[in-house]
C-alpha cells in the first residue's frame, strides 16, 4: 500500500511540472526562438511559466527524498539501531500502570475509613464536578 502511495504521490508532484513544461514547449514552437518569444508579446508568460514550473518542483524533490531515504525506524525519536524495547529514559509503563492500579483499588476498597461530615458542615467534595452544597 505505501508503494502505490508514494507512486501515486510521485506522479500527482509530477503533473503539473510536465503541464508548464508542456507550454513552455508550445510558446518556444509557435514562436521558434527567445528573440521571437520577446517581439510576439509572450516574454512575461513564459518567465512566469518557468518560475511555476520550478516552484512545482519542490514538493517533488522532498517527495523524492523521502523515498529513497528509507522507511522510519517503528519506534518515534529512537535511532535506528536501538531495540524496540530498550528505553533509555528509565521510564517503565508497566510499573506506572500497576501503581496506579494499587492506588485506585486502595481507594475504592470497602475498608478504607470514610470520613464523616462534621456538624454543622458538608465535607470537603473528593473530586471534580459540580457543587451540590
Amino acid at each position: 500500500m505505501r508503494n502505490f502511495k508514494s507512486a501515486f504521490g510521485l506522479m500527482g508532484a509530477l503533473l503539473p511540472i510536465l503541464y508548464c513544461g508542456y507550454l513552455l514547449y508550445y510558446f518556444f514552437d509557435l514562436s521558434g526562438s527567445v528573440e521571437e518569444v520577446k517581439t510576439n508579446g509572450l516574454g512575461p508568460t513564459v518567465l512566469g511559466l518557468g518560475i511555476v514550473g520550478l516552484l512545482f518542483c519542490i514538493p517533488l524533490i522532498f517527495k523524492l527524498v523521502r523515498l529513497f531515504a528509507g522507511p522510519r525506524s517503528p519506534g518515534s525519536g529512537r535511532g535506528p539501531d536501538a531495540p524496540a524495547g530498550d528505553d533509555k529514559d528509565g521510564f517503565d509503563a508497566d510499573a506506572a500502570i500497576a501503581r496506579y492500579m494499587a492506588q485506585r483499588s486502595a481507594e475504592d476498597s470497602p475498608n478504607a475509613p470514610i470520613a464523616s461530615p462534621a456538624r454543622g458542615g458538608s465535607a470537603r467534595p473528593s473530586g471534580f464536578g459540580r457543587r451540590t452544597r
